[in-house]
């Protein structure tokens, strides 16, 4: 088997392909995004079905080439490299890139990708925002069998990359939710998410009304073993320091209040914790408050969490504008909504004068 020419300066940005009998060789390059990425993470996001082992045979036998050079999973690749890739089994099928169409993602009919594509609010060549909806978990874990994550090829559309996750919502929580299409995404991404450039604006109902109407809450959280799965709770000690700034938007008299929320920590369950250590939980998180989570009577309002992540506004990870996205509530918030008379529609940033 011969190994395919190397790119030129004329062909840097295609791919390529050589014929040998009744297959292919093809050359792909390495884009200015993957630059410094080792080659068997490359090869992993190409063809995602291609294990350690059959990558380790490729590259022994020098079927597998950088520039025409041998190399191991450890090569760390430049931009514009060619890389050999030579006729593979059956069963490693390639990532498709834009224009050639994408493989129909594993377990999902096409009503469950049509649905998970409607939740898309923004979507960009880097950036992609969805409507998570409640009850969806994010991530895998002990008992989860369906999360966001294995479904992700669903919203890889034109893209070359399948999305990453940048940033997380409970499984119970709903609003918007940030992926990044590419890996200089993600990474610009991420940097914004540890950083305080992301104002994340929640929309919650409490039990009770948070006095004072505007307030800050320092409450350092950490995270503790137990029986019923995750939970975090105060810890001066040993916890880490986090931060909620909150501004209670409408009221009816002491029962409840429309809350507008800005974790400007990201720790987990922060505003779930710290609603609950101030005495006025979120409205059906029993988890934090058990039956001070719920309000007496008022069959109309569901018992389940009142916590939507309503608004995200940040930098766009390539510069020049600013990302503002804004979910719209879930039904069994929409309707608690309507039956305390509180506006779902307010547009106003709550936080807007907050230094």
């Amino acid at each position: 088997m011969t190994d395919s020419p190397k790119p030129t300066a004329d062909n840097a940005d295609t791919a390529s392909t050589e014929a040998k009998g009744d297959s292919k060789v093809e050359t792909r390059i390495v884009t200015a995004d993957e630059a410094d990425m080792r080659l068997d993470r490359w090869f992993k996001r190409h063809f995602p079905d291609v294990n350690h082992s059959y990558l380790q045979k490729l590259l022994r036998t020098g079927q597998v080439r950088v520039d025409g050079k041998r190399a191991e999973t450890s090569t760390r690749l430049a931009a514009k490299q060619g890389v050999r890739i030579p006729p593979l089994a059956a069963w490693a099928a390639p990532v498709r890139g834009p224009g050639q169409g994408s493989s129909k993602p594993k377990g999902m009919s096409d009503k469950q990708i049509a649905e998970l594509q409607a939740l898309v609010l923004y979507r960009d060549a880097d950036v992609i925002a969805i409507n998570k909806p409640p009850g969806l978990a994010v991530q895998g874990g002990t008992g989860t069998s369906k999360h966001l994550d294995a479904m992700l090829d669903a919203l890889r559309f034109d893209g070359n990359e399948r999305p990453k996750l940048v940033h997380r919502l409970d499984k119970d929580t709903s609003g918007v939710l940030l992926l990044a299409r590419t890996t200089f995404a993600a990474s610009k991404l991420t940097e914004l998410f540890r950083g305080s450039a992301v104002r994340k604006i929640y929309w919650a109902v409490t039990v009770g009304v948070p006095t004072p109407y505007q307030g800050k809450i320092d409450l350092a959280l950490a995270k503790e073993g137990g029986p019923h799965g995750e939970r975090v709770a105060e810890n001066k000690e040993e916890g880490k320091r986090a931060l909620t700034v909150y501004s209670v938007q409408e009221n009816v008299g002491k029962q409840a209040a429309f809350v507008a929320m800005w974790p400007l920590t990201g720790r987990t369950h922060q505003l779930r914790v710290h609603m609950a250590a101030v005495g006025t939980p979120i409205l059906g998180d029993g988890k934090y408050a058990g039956q001070g989570a719920f309000l007496a009577g008022g069959a109309e309002v569901a018992k389940k969490l009142h916590l939507h992540a309503r608004r995200l506004i940040l930098p766009h990870p390539r510069g020049g504008k600013t990302i503002d996205v804004t979910a719209p509530l879930p039904d069994h918030m929409l309707a608690t909504w309507k039956y305390f008379g509180f506006s779902p529609n307010l547009r106003d940033d709550p936080f807007e004068d907050f230094e």
